[in-house]
């Protein structure tokens, strides 16, 4: 791909890479910074960022501690404030106040980029509405590192960020992701999650209800970090090989690779349904009838009751 600019001011357009060193010296214009911070290796921060980070008025952070410890690192004095999921609102008035008056604010995260998983969506939209420009300072990002190391498709993913942390609320949105995949069947497509260590576990058992044992997935951890550590194969094997850890430690980004799903045919009957459908995804009979029954819009019960009766009626002589 060809790089178009390297100036941070829109209103520079057609600026080459030979310019670096007097745009480097010139003036930042007024506006948003938003500043991707390194997910773990201080190195992975640009040396743009660390520009911008120096030459703003302000820095809003999602941690103040967690971001003065990168700033003392590289020997940066700018002022900071908190910007966090609690204050974002608020801070806005603030921000945007200062911005107007011709300020310039780089806003980060505690890591990666903001607004990916991370406070920013909120003080990005405030910005553009009031025609502030907001310029974004592109780094390292935990979902996209995994995805292009994890040997799984990357023409298509999807990024869903947390699952929610109680187990039925978690067990849920997983079901829902699978049913939605199943009734508009697509090419092959990778989805990433962020999940925190001690729930890992839990979460792998649900993979494995809803798609099967076999199901290919990949657990990325600590990232850039020392111990780095790289999980490949179906969710059985992995789940195993976790458990058998003393301790699970560090951020963690899940990716998998659903099974493309061939539609049920309108006539298809249900016991030619659950045969597909276990053979296809690995499932087990009573998982199996579950999905079928969340497809038909039917109970459990019901699907129960009618496969019962189908295996009692004797098969048709011809």
């Amino acid at each position: 791909m060809k790089p178009l600019e390297t100036t941070d001011a829109p209103e520079q357009p057609g600026i080459g890479f030979a310019d670096h060193a007097l745009l480097a010296s010139g003036p930042l214009a007024s506006g948003l910074y938003l500043v991707a911070t390194p997910i773990g290796n201080l190195e992975d921060i640009t040396l743009r960022a660390l520009r911008i980070l120096r030459s703003v008025d302000r820095i809003a952070c999602e941690d103040t501690r967690q971001t003065r410890k990168l700033l003392n690192h590289f020997a940066i004095s700018t002022p900071t404030l908190s910007c966090h999921e609690h204050n974002e609102r608020e801070r806005a008035t603030e921000l945007l106040g200062a911005m107007q008056r011709g300020e310039r604010v780089a806003l980060v995260s505690d890591a990666g980029m903001p607004g990916i998983s991370d406070p920013g969506v909120w003080l990005v939209k405030a910005a553009l509405e009031a025609a502030i420009p907001v310029i974004p300072i592109p780094g390292a990002n935990a979902a996209v590192t995994a995805l292009v190391a994890s040997g799984l498709p990357t023409e298509r993913f999807r990024f869903y960020g947390f699952l929610p942390e109680k187990s039925g609320a978690r067990r849920t949105a997983l079901e829902t992701i699978a049913t939605a995949l199943r009734e508009q069947p697509e090419p092959a497509t990778t989805l990433i999650f962020y999940e925190a260590p001690h729930r890992i576990l839990d979460t792998l058992a649900d993979l494995r209800a809803i798609w099967g044992d076999a199901l290919p997935i990949v657990v990325a951890r600590e990232l850039t970090k020392l111990h780095e550590e790289f999980l490949r194969g179906p969710v059985a094997t992995v789940q195993f090989q976790m458990a058998a850890q003393e301790r699970v430690r560090g951020e963690i980004t899940l990716l998998l690779t659903p099974p493309q799903l061939i539609p049920a045919d309108a006539g298809e009957d249900l016991l030619t349904s659950l045969t597909r459908l276990q053979q296809a995804e690995k499932l087990s009979e009573k998982d199996a009838l579950k999905q079928l029954a969340r497809l038909r819009g039917q109970s459990k019960s019901e699907v129960y009751r009618e496969l019962q009766r189908l295996r009692a009626t004797p098969p048709r002589r011809h």
